[in-house]
């Protein structure tokens, strides 16, 4: 059975580019065709248009996307989470020069962010970050990290920038820092033009961050998708195995960056600047603990997009949201030992 499945460049694309690389899919009947779609944006169109089969995909956007609220309506399941966390806030070296914050505290750093928008507004200029998509955690953490320094997130100009293009954007002056995930924060850093201010795992601790998207046109390949990409999933969790990981994952065909830097990511080894870096174990989390599909991260996300705006007046949508998270198709495919 063929699949198309696309995937944006992410560390966290690593379960289902291992099931493809490794067999687990071919060990299921499956054939899959993977993709590397050059936006958020594109792979949520074309998984809803039936040009996929499946996506590694934003949560926030899989529920956008089902519920109509982001590109044409799709009839969409999620029975299946793919990772936690794996975010950051990464800011130009001249912001952060005028934020001049004391320490890395995450409510110092706020702070001092927050005061460094409010002259840069009584000056006429204003800051622009980006965010990967606007129905993202990644939006959500920028809202929170403004709120935790006492800044209304409405004083920040947020602009689409998709994570692989990221560093890029910000080398050009196009943005004063992004939120995206792992590893182009840490590209940023290596590039010497960025500063990470804060970790997404710190900002909320095990967010829901991507998840396998499957088209209800292919329900007869949900259960075995469910299963390779399980098998992957603890694969790329066992740290004996983290660097063969790395370099697969920095392949031209997938992320074409260097081994190195992927595996210290995979480690939570992160670098803040040139010269101080945090452990931060939990920065990406990959297996067991973020493979069920869970009904609390659907609340939480529902609530975020409606704290910035994005549900209309009407009916509430938190039971069709709940209603896209397939536990029970997690659990006929991976059934508790």
């Amino acid at each position: 059975m063929r699949l198309h499945l696309g995937y944006v460049p992410l560390c966290d694309a690593a379960p289902v580019i291992v099931a493809h690389e490794l067999g687990f899919a071919r060990d299921e009947g499956l054939d899959l065709d993977l993709t590397a779609e050059p936006s958020w944006a594109t792979l949520r169109d074309r998984l809803a248009l039936g040009h996929l089969d499946a996506a590694h995909m934003l949560a926030p956007l899989a529920l956008a996307s089902a519920l109509g609220l982001s590109g044409p309506p799709a009839r969409l399941k999620v029975p299946l989470s793919l990772s936690l966390n794996g975010n950051a806030i990464t800011l130009t070296g001249a912001l952060w020069a005028e934020m001049a914050p004391d320490s890395d505290d995450l409510d110092t750093v706020a702070r001092a962010f927050a005061a460094a928008v409010r002259a840069r507004l009584a000056a006429g200029r204003g800051v622009t970050l980006g965010t990967v998509h606007p129905f993202s955690s990644h939006t959500y953490q920028i809202r929170l990290f403004a709120e935790r320094g006492g800044l209304d997130p409405a004083a920040i100009r947020l602009v689409a920038v998709p994570p692989q293009h990221s560093v890029e954007a910000l080398s050009r002056g196009l943005v004063d820092g992004f939120c995206a995930g792992a590893p182009w924060n840490g590209v940023a850093v290596a590039a010497g033009i960025g500063r990470i201010a804060a970790l997404g795992c710190e900002l909320t601790p095990d967010s829901p961050e991507k998840v396998l998207a499957v088209s209800d046109r292919r329900d007869e390949a949900t259960l075995p998708l469910v299963r390779a990409v399980v098998r992957a999933a603890l694969w790329c969790a066992e740290p004996g195995n983290r660097n063969e990981l790395a370099h697969r994952l920095a392949r031209r065909a997938y992320l074409g960056l260097d081994a190195d830097l992927i595996a210290r990511t995979l480690e939570g080894d992160i670098a803040l600047d040139g010269t101080r870096r945090r452990h931060a174990p939990t920065y990406l989390r990959l297996g067991a603990p973020a493979l069920a599909p869970r009904s609390e991260h659907v609340r939480w996300l529902v609530a975020q997009m409606r704290a910035a705006g994005q549900i209309p007046p009407g009916p509430d949508p938190l039971p069709d949201a709940l209603a896209l998270y397939r536990d029970d198709l997690f659990t006929e495919a991976w059934p508790a030992p």
